[in-house]
């Protein structure tokens, strides 16, 4: 297993046109950044990372709560500085030039407070006047549009689903017309169909011109989404690359899994399906009810044959036998040696710095 401070980039790679991921032969850096650290007090949350982010795509940065996501994006909006390292955003330092930065670039904060009584498209039009924006009114449109909420214009913010103020969070974010706009976990809290409509939004910003980074904890939004992930763990980056990337440069090309429907099933254990051909990683749960099987395996038809061949000499019987490709989960599993998880978030400064930190929209 590699360390788990390793970094794995593939930068030569470019992405692969896909039906929502197209084609970007840009290798030029919009973002660079080279040792960034962040400490609170005893506490390192960001322990060193270099990344660079090309002109045009949409990077994530991918991980469970409190590796150091948000903050190593709050670092690079300069909401934060860092203790140690550099940033640099379209050629300018994040930290000297902080007023040059905030003028190229647009937020989407995970958390964010707009005023009630606003109709949607009052607010885009506020907004724009704060930027001199020309024309606000013309402008406010056409952001609605681009993130589907032109029916929504004349409805006030208490009026609107979670995933309709999501949307208009993004549009928000976009009004000075920004070269990169920064998406903080964008889908946290909304359900499965409401997710899918901002995934969509989110590509749609993307094809306008502006390139895209936005952290996120949901394996399978990043996958969807990203042309570029960067995966974060206890605040180092443990991987980069493209998500086909990561995924094809594991030992495993699927998961194999089953339940025991009937017979011995404590003549199965891992070293036994182990043994199976293929197999590279293999688990048995024998106090699950039913008993189950999972195997990770680089040749899934030998795998299931070499199984089922095993099932039927043993007299037992196998339920709900299935195949799954790789996933970015089974990159994390692999670099870090255990699951995916849920941890806390990343501790403020101290209180008054937590108070700061939280923003209210207009």
């Amino acid at each position: 297993m590699p360390e788990s401070g390793a970094t794995h980039d593939m930068n030569t790679q470019t992405s692969v046109a896909t039906p929502d991921r197209p084609a970007n032969t840009s290798t030029t850096p919009i973002i660079e950044i080279s040792g960034l650290v962040k400490r609170y007090k005893d506490f390192t949350a960001v322990k060193g990372i270099d990344l660079e982010v090309r002109t045009g795509e949409i990077f994530g940065i991918l991980g469970p709560n409190g590796a150091g996501k948000t903050t190593t994006l709050e670092m690079i909006e300069g909401l934060r500085t860092p203790d140690e390292g550099t940033i640099r955003v379209a050629g300018l330092d994040a930290v000297a030039q902080n007023d040059e930065v905030r003028k190229i670039i647009g937020v989407q904060l995970q958390t964010t407070a707009l005023f009630p009584y606003l109709s949607a498209r009052e607010l885009v039009e506020l907004f724009a006047a704060f930027y001199e924006v020309p024309n606000p009114s013309e402008r406010a449109l056409e952001l609605l549009k681009l993130v589907n909420l032109e029916e929504k214009a004349k409805n006030r913010i208490e009026e609107m689903s979670g995933g309709q103020q999501q949307r208009l969070s993004i549009a928000l974010a976009l009004v000075n017309t920004p070269k990169i706009t920064f998406l903080d976990e964008p889908t946290t809290g909304l359900d499965p169909l409401a997710r899918r409509n901002l995934w969509q939004t989110i590509l749609d910003v993307r094809a306008s011109g502006t390139t895209v980074v936005l952290t996120t904890h949901y394996m399978e939004e990043a996958e969807v989404l990203c042309d570029r992930i960067a995966v974060m763990d206890s605040g180092r980056v443990i991987a980069c690359d493209t998500p086909e990337g990561l995924i094809r440069d594991l030992p495993q090309d699927a998961t194999v899994s089953a339940t025991i429907a009937a017979g011995a099933a404590n003549t199965i254990t891992d070293a036994v399906i182990a043994a199976i051909p293929g197999v590279t990683r293999a688990s048995v749960n024998l106090a699950a009810v039913p008993p189950t099987i999972t195997a990770q395996t680089s040749d899934v038809q030998s795998t299931l044959i070499g199984l089922l061949r095993f099932a039927d000499d043993h007299s037992i019987t196998l339920d709900e036998l299935t195949s799954t490709r790789a996933s970015l989960e089974d990159v994390f599993l692999y670099l870090t040696g255990r699951s995916y998880e849920q941890h806390d978030e990343t501790p403020q400064e101290d209180e008054n710095a937590g108070k700061k930190k939280k923003r209210r929209r207009g």
